[in-house]
Parts: C-alpha cells; structure tokens; sequence
C-alpha cells in the first residue's frame, strides 16, 4: 500500500464519501417537514374553503327564508279579513228566486269580491286549505272540540271546518280550526 491511501491527515489520500442516507437525512428530514407543513396547509385552506361555502349557502338561505316569510304578520291579518268577508256571506239568507233583486246582487258582488280577494293571496304565496273529510293532522289543524265519529266515518277524521287552515309559502300562518270524529 502506498502512504497517499494510509495517510488520514492527507485529504487528497481519503476517498470521497459515496452519498449515502445518513449524510442526506437532515435535507429528507427538512423535506418531509416541509411536506407535512404543505399538506396541513392544504387541509386547513380545503376546511376553510367549505366553511366559507356552507356560511354562503346558509346567508342565502337565510336571505331568501326572510324576503319569503317577513309578510307572515300582515299575511296573518290578511288571511282574518278573508275569513271576515266569508262570514259575512254566509251571514246573508240562502238565495231564494223570489228575493229582492239588490240582495242577489251584493251577494254576487260580495262573492266576486271573496274569489279576487282569494286569488290575489294565492298569488303571492297565501294558500287556504279547507279540512273537512280529511284526516286530522295536528300540523294544520286545532281540534275544537271531538264528537261521536257517524256511521261512515273514520275516526281521526275532520267532521266539520270551523275555519280553513292557511299557510304562506307551505308554512303554517294560521290552524284550521276542526271537530274530529271519536271513536
């Protein structure tokens, strides 16, 4: 052997060390940090990203449930003046054809008045839903009072419609007021 290669205070003599993992750890360490930091990064942009989503959905929702139902308390008082002019029709005798011509008259005219009156609600979302015959559904209904179910009819049936139920854009404004069939 020669002194070049035996020599260790020589630096020319010592071969170069072939790359090998302890020598590259601290820059794969370094590298798997950075990665790690990269993708928790990613994950809290991607969280935020779909909370910033969901929060606009929810405003628009929200926004959109207000512009729907901020007429609930005038639709309410509404939907009680419909109910007034229906009273007052059937407040007024049963047509006759020997009635005086004026009462048929407002009585026609009173009914035109009702029917306008009723379809100006619907078109802006007022829906009035008659109960009588159908099943009792505390949802739309208030049970006044319960009686003997007659012969034909199930109970838990709506017997007879003090009030029709209405709702605004499928939401309950007022309850039919109802008697249900008993058992």
């Amino acid at each position: 052997m020669s002194e070049k290669t035996e020599n260790p205070t020589d630096p020319a003599a010592e071969p170069t060390p072939a790359p090998d993992s302890a020598t590259e750890t601290p820059e794969a360490d370094r590298l798997a940090v950075l990665e790690a930091e990269a993708a928790q990064y990613r994950d809290k942009w991607l969280r935020a990203e779909a909370e910033m989503q969901n929060l606009r959905s929810r405003a628009k929702r929200e926004a959109d449930e207000a512009r729907q139902f901020a007429v609930q308390k005038f639709a309410r008082d509404v939907v009680e003046t419909a109910e007034n002019l229906r009273r007052g029709l059937d407040s007024l005798p049963p047509a006759a054809e020997d009635e005086p011509e004026l009462l048929a008259k407002l009585r026609n005219g009173f009914a035109g008045v009702e029917r306008g009156f009723v379809a100006m609600l619907e078109r802006h979302g007022v829906q009035k839903h008659d109960a009588a015959g159908k099943p009792f559904d505390p949802e739309l209904h208030q049970a006044m009072s319960e009686q003997p179910a007659p012969e034909g009819v199930e109970p838990g049936t709506v017997i007879q419609a003090w009030t029709p139920a209405w709702t605004l854009n499928g939401r309950l404004l007022k309850p039919a007021m109802v008697v249900v069939a008993g058992k």
